[in-house]
């Protein structure tokens, strides 16, 4: 069975720095892209961070470009996202999910197209 659990976040100030995982199971993690995603009460899920699975292909959202990093240990069936400069808007619980699902345009933003969701972690960012 397929499982995944984000950890890492926590509690930090304005400009602070975080690094979350993304431990799995159960699946073949090289076949998947893994993405990371989050969600404030009252809001739609938002895309973060997305890497492929097969050419090392990243992609970021413009709010998080040139602050977070997407990484993954493929040896170690886990997804990494460092977030550097953190801002209060970056407050959220971070989900990471996979998806093979790579046809479209704008696949590895699309919510819909991952089909297996790990517990959030949540990120706090302090004014």
């Amino acid at each position: 069975d397929v499982q995944l659990q984000a950890s890492g976040g926590g509690l930090v100030q304005t400009g602070g720095s975080l690094r979350l995982s993304c431990a799995t199971s159960g699946f073949a993690f090289d076949d998947y892209a893994i993405g990371w995603f989050r969600q404030t009460p009252g809001t739609e899920r938002e895309w973060v961070s997305t890497a492929s699975s097969n050419i090392g292909r990243t992609y970021y959202a413009d709010s998080v470009k040139g602050r977070f990093a997407i990484s993954r240990d493929n040896a170690k069936n886990t997804g990494y996202l460092q977030m550097d400069s953190l801002k209060p808007g970056d407050t959220a619980v971070y989900y990471c999910a996979i998806t093979r699902r790579r046809y479209g345009s704008t696949w590895f933003s699309e919510v819909e197209k991952f089909d297996f969701w790990g517990q959030g972690t949540l990120v706090t960012v302090s004014s």
